[in-house]
């Protein structure tokens, strides 16, 4: 039986892979929805390739400029416009999969749509289990979906915990400890006097990731690993205390888990997004990625050493948002983006990233989220409050 795709953020890094992943196995996969937020030119290229029966834009004006385009190539595809299309696609007819690849907030509420259909969803957007954990995580026992992780580090988890249930659910049968790995980002061995000055083109230089901007320059904060430590305590059913961050600059081990027995348990390979999306796509099977094999006599020495928190302030905010729980991810995770988004227009220096997040979470109210109003209301607050501290800081 072919299993129908629908892309949550097609144009983006994530979906391009998931493209190609898709494109060396058209006898199990077909693609039905495509999403893209104003890219229009990919995704028409896309839609050229792929055929989908539905194709939206969260850009009217995109949307209109690729049906043009598509209306040129005489290709019958549907074409929709707006945030409120793009909840929807993933509630599609034809679709069984989804691929939830929009970065950073936005995600959100599109993948709890593939949630609530009880979809298979695809898990790439780390921040919609930042924001709503608990919320997400109910909704996705209370309507059968199957729940699995795209992102390297916690598909490694995945792929080295004890069989998961018949619906990916976690097992944590013998398993003592996690351990979350991350490559320490282009800064690593840079002297910390100066970090001040680097420049988003060198943030996003990512030494063995191709990734997007957004992303990039969590890696260089390491932000992006405190979001991976917040998401993957809901993803997993573990307690802070049961996770350890390791910094491994080669990212060939792409995390591990430690067994009460002794046994620790990694997963390995090149870093290459489309081994994760193949490992989901195909679950419990394994496909062809395309990924080059890991070749062990030309791997020289893999290192390890402990994340150094002056160097990497985010990544000792985001520990403290998941000690305190209640709206502090959500809160960490909207300033995290307002802030990267001024840093990349160069509004604000790259250790002024931190103290953005740091002064938003000390002037916030924490509470309770229990329903996705109250999520989008406090997301809506500190990105207010995160804008007004960049502007002081000019």
């Amino acid at each position: 039986m072919v299993e129908s795709i629908c892309i949550l953020g097609s144009t983006g890094s994530i979906g391009c892979s998931s493209l190609e992943v898709i494109d060396l196995n058209r006898d199990r996969f077909t693609v039905s929805v495509l999403t893209a937020n104003r890219n229009y030119q990919k995704l028409f290229e896309q839609c050229q390739k792929f055929s989908p029966s539905l194709a939206v834009m969260a850009c009217a004006e995109s949307a209109g400029k690729l049906s043009k385009l598509l209306k040129l190539a005489q290709l019958d595809i549907e074409v929709r416009s707006g945030a409120q299309a793009v909840n929807q696609a993933a509630e599609y007819p034809e679709v069984d999969t989804v691929i939830a690849a929009i970065v950073g907030a936005a995600g959100l509420v599109p993948t709890l749509s593939a949630v609530k259909c009880s979809r298979k969803v695809l898990l790439a957007n780390k921040e919609a289990l930042v924001m709503s954990g608990v919320l997400f995580k109910r909704e996705v026992k209370e309507n059968g979906a199957i729940l699995l992780p795209v992102d390297s580090e916690h598909n490694a988890i995945f792929q080295s915990m004890p069989p998961p249930g018949d619906r990916g659910q976690p097992n944590l049968s013998g398993v003592k400890e996690i351990i979350l790995t991350g490559s320490g980002g282009p800064f690593l061995k840079e002297p910390i006097d100066k970090l001040s000055g680097k420049t988003p083109d060198q943030a996003c230089a990512h030494p063995n990731w191709e990734m997007g901007r957004k992303i990039s320059v969590d890696s260089a904060t390491m932000m992006n690993k405190g979001l991976e430590l917040i998401e993957a305590c809901y993803l997993f059913n573990v307690s802070l205390e049961q996770i350890k961050i390791v910094v491994h600059p080669q990212s060939i081990i792409h995390s591990m888990v430690a067994y009460q027995d002794g046994s620790v348990i990694a997963q390995m390979g090149n870093p290459d997004m489309k081994t994760p999306i193949a490992n989901c796509l195909a679950w419990p099977t394994r496909i062809n990625a395309g990924v080059k094999p890991l070749d062990f006599y030309q791997l020289v020495s893999l290192e390890f050493e402990r994340p150094d928190f002056e160097r990497f302030p985010c990544l000792a905010l985001a520990v403290e948002a998941i000690k305190i729980g209640k709206s502090a991810p959500c809160i960490l995770n909207a300033a995290n983006e307002v802030a990267v988004d001024a840093f990349l227009n160069k509004k604000i220096k790259f250790t002024q990233i931190a103290l953005v997040i740091k002064e938003t979470m000390s002037r916030s109210n924490y509470q309770e989220l229990s329903n996705l109003e109250q999520i989008i209301l406090s997301d809506r607050d500190a990105r207010e409050i995160a804008q007004l501290v960049i502007e002081e800081l000019d």
